[in-house]
């Protein structure tokens, strides 16, 4: 047991020699040099990674080039999808698709989404307007116009739902709604004066002028118009909106104040406004009413001038039709021409309210010249030859000459008793007497003035 012992000793001890030895023989400036080795490749090795990481960071704070072009893709599809929606929309409406297009408008709702507000309010007008140009009738209009003016409630669009109602009212009017387009319009107003919205103002403000127009309350409708120019003077209106103006000033010109003269030049204003913006039917109708006007001055010899122009050559149809054919029987002063041409046109001349309006008047002067025509060369004549000339009845005839009389259209007298209408001549003015009177006022003048001059001296 003892000899055990001892060999575990001598095992033990001859162990930690080895392990002194060993140490002894490793130089401890390697060891530190080897550590320093060890960082510093470390810090090499985690350098660069440090430097990308940043390098990184600093690429997420702006988009990538593929994000880039990601946007640009977005937005040209979007640009193109505008593009497509609004020439569908025109190609519908050139095609007189009414019901097509009021489908598109109410499909391209989830597409608006997905673009700015101003820019799909832009687009919704568009539509509309396209489809309120067609004057189709099919009976969906106030319907559609309604529900996209819910739509804009609900997607709490002001601006857009502002320029539909104004686009309400203007169906209201078409429609012959005039009290319902009037009030209406009296709530849009309102909203439109806070918000300061000067070109939609101007639009409602000319409705409403038409509106009142219409129910015959002349002085509320130039109120109206005057209230339209006036704000479109403090900003740009654009040539529709101007040619617009002038035919409402033109149409109120004629009927108020029967000032064929003035409402004429506010016809061709528009007209060659209409035609600027390429607005055919509204080009048309301004056209019409400056035949009408030239026709009311009795100077019907004009109409063929002006629609042999340049500008009106492309208007040619019934309308400019009718209009030749009343101007005709008004230079030749024929009552039966003119009946014959309210016959063959009876829709261009008595479906217009403007020409209905005036459409007595008319009459009441083709009948005067027709009157004059007949009785110019007699100085005395049966009033019974004169009813049987114009195939009309005795008793209007003697009427209408006692209003021409009292009017001083001719000198004469109505003989009851035997049935005769007694014509003078014209006497002719002589002008020396107004000399005369002219020459002793002008003497009285200067004895007046020499005696105040005396008055002074004395």
């Amino acid at each position: 047991m003892l000899f055990a012992l001892s060999v575990s000793s001598v095992l033990v001890f001859i162990g930690i020699c080895l392990i002194t030895t060993l140490c002894s023989n490793i130089p401890s400036v390697n060891v530190y040099a080897s550590t320093v080795t060890l960082i510093s490749k470390s810090q090499t090795v985690h350098t660069p990674i440090k430097m990308a990481g940043a390098t990184m960071f600093a690429h997420l704070n702006k988009p990538s080039d593929f994000a880039m072009k990601k946007l640009e893709t977005e937005h040209d599809r979007i640009l193109e999808r505008e593009a497509l929606i609004l020439s569908q929309g025109e190609l519908l409406k050139k095609e007189g698709k009414a019901k097509e297009l009021a489908a598109l408008i109410k499909e391209t709702r989830p597409f608006l989404t997905e673009i700015s507000k101003a820019k799909a309010a832009k687009l919704v007008r568009s539509l509309v307007d396209l489809f309120l140009d067609l004057e189709a009738g099919i009976g969906i209009e106030l319907q559609l116009c309604k529900e996209c003016i819910e739509w804009a409630k609900e997607e709490r669009r002001t601006f857009l739902r502002q320029s539909l109602e104004s686009r309400l009212m203007a169906l209201y009017f078409d429609s012959g709604m005039f009290k319902e387009a009037l009030q209406h319009g009296a709530v849009l107003l309102k909203e439109l004066k806070k918000l300061d919205d000067k070109n939609l103002l101007v639009d409602v403000l000319l409705l409403e002028s038409k509106a009142y127009h219409a129910l015959n309350n002349l002085s509320k409708a130039r109120a109206s118009l005057t209230s339209a120019r006036t704000t479109a003077n403090s900003i740009y209106c654009p040539p529709k909106m101007q040619a617009s103006l002038d035919l409402q000033s033109g149409i109120l010109h004629a009927a108020d104040e029967q000032d064929f003269k003035t409402a004429y030049s506010y016809f061709y204003e528009a007209f060659e406004g209409f035609d600027s913006v390429d607005s055919t039917s509204k080009a048309l109708k301004a056209l019409k009413y400056m035949l009408l006007s030239k026709i009311m001055l009795n100077n019907a010899e004009d109409v063929q001038q002006i629609v042999s122009g340049k500008l009106a050559l492309k208007y040619t149809g019934r309308d400019v039709e009718a209009m030749k054919s009343i101007a005709k029987a008004s230079h030749k002063r024929s009552l039966a021409d003119f009946q014959s041409g309210l016959n063959e046109y009876k829709k261009e001349l008595e479906e217009d309210p403007i020409v209905r309006a005036h459409l007595d008047t008319l009459y009441g002067n083709m009948l005067e010249q027709n009157l004059c025509r007949i009785i110019e060369p007699y100085s005395r004549v049966q009033v019974e030859y004169v009813a049987k000339s114009i195939n009309l009845p005795m008793e209007n005839v003697e009427r209408k000459l006692s209003q021409m009389i009292l009017d001083k259209k001719f000198h004469g007298i109505l003989d009851q008793g035997e049935g005769i209408l007694i014509v003078f001549e014209e006497a002719e003015i002589d002008e020396t007497y107004e000399l005369v009177l002219d020459n002793i006022t002008n003497m009285g003048k200067v004895v007046d003035t020499l005696y105040q001059t005396a008055k002074k001296l004395t």
